[in-house]
């Protein structure tokens, strides 16, 4: 087990830094490949191709750095410079070599963009996830390597237990970390994704989110004792299809051949909406 990395990237600084003593050396393209544990998934293209513009004015100023691997050599600092390079055309990026375990590597990467910001939260969740995970560690030892608190790790975490859809739109920007955060808190997962969906169609803040959330604990009824019914699986199906055409709750009451369909509704403009679609259906 490598040593405690502290307070995060000041304590890599040292690695990571190019001085006069290093041995650069010119490292062909195609023997370069990137970091597995690069938490980072996706890359601005607009900023990749304005630093591809810079290195055909000026070069690769600071050498990318490296570590040896059966084949080839894996970055681990420096994907921006080595996609740019690769944009530019170029054959080989200046680099330097050095040794690194697979747990500084891991750490490095994600310690490195997370001072930097550049994940969002989904992705800081995941590489918390498999930091944990690949070198049995703590929530608490976590806490220590990257600088942060337990309870910043635990509310990350907590996200990695909503529904595929919703990660997918905090990944995009669609939904905040403090959506997501709020969404952790209803237990049911139709409901959170109907909740979801309501935030980008009319734009709720997250204390609107969180009123709303509140509204409906206080309006929920108590559940019933005893074995609950099974309900029919065609109008569940039928329910979930109305949910997803109108982003709104919607139950289906039926007694022997007939019943009633209900649409929820939770402010005017929710209702105005709800009408609208309803008119154009007509």
């Amino acid at each position: 087990m490598s040593k405690r990395l502290g307070r995060g990237l000041d304590a890599l600084i040292p690695s990571l830094s190019v001085n006069e003593d290093d041995k650069v050396v010119e490292i062909a393209l195609a023997d370069l490949r990137p970091n597995p544990y690069q938490p980072r998934k996706t890359f601005d293209e607009d900023s990749i191709r304005e630093l591809a513009e810079s290195i055909k004015q000026h070069g690769v100023i600071q050498p990318i750095i490296v570590r040896t691997v059966l084949k080839g050599y894996e970055i681990i600092a420096g994907e921006r410079r080595f996609r740019a390079s690769q944009y530019c055309g170029n054959a080989t990026v200046p680099a330097v070599v050095r040794n690194f375990s697979d747990q500084q590597v891991m750490e490095i990467a994600l310690i490195e963009n997370l001072q930097r910001e550049d994940l969002n939260a989904i992705e800081v969740a995941i590489a918390y996830q498999a930091l944990m995970e690949k070198f049995e560690l703590t929530q608490e030892e976590l806490s220590m390597k990257v600088g942060k608190s337990r309870s910043h790790i635990a509310n990350f975490l907590r996200l990695l237990t909503l529904p595929a859809e919703i990660k997918e739109n905090v990944s995009r920007g669609t939904l905040s970390m403090g959506h997501a955060r709020a969404l952790v808190g209803v237990k049911n997962a139709a409901q959170q994704k109907e909740l979801a969906q309501k935030v980008i169609a009319l734009e709720w803040s997250v204390r609107d989110l969180e009123e709303m959330i509140q509204k409906l604990e206080q309006t929920e009824p108590e559940k019933t004792k005893g074995k609950v019914k099974k309900r029919d699986p065609y109008l569940e199906s039928l329910e979930e299809s109305l949910r997803d055409r109108f982003k709104t709750t919607v139950k289906i009451k039926q007694q022997k051949d007939k019943g009633k369909i209900e649409l929820s509704y939770y402010n005017k403009q929710d209702l105005e909406r709800l009408l609208e679609l309803l008119q154009q259906m007509a």
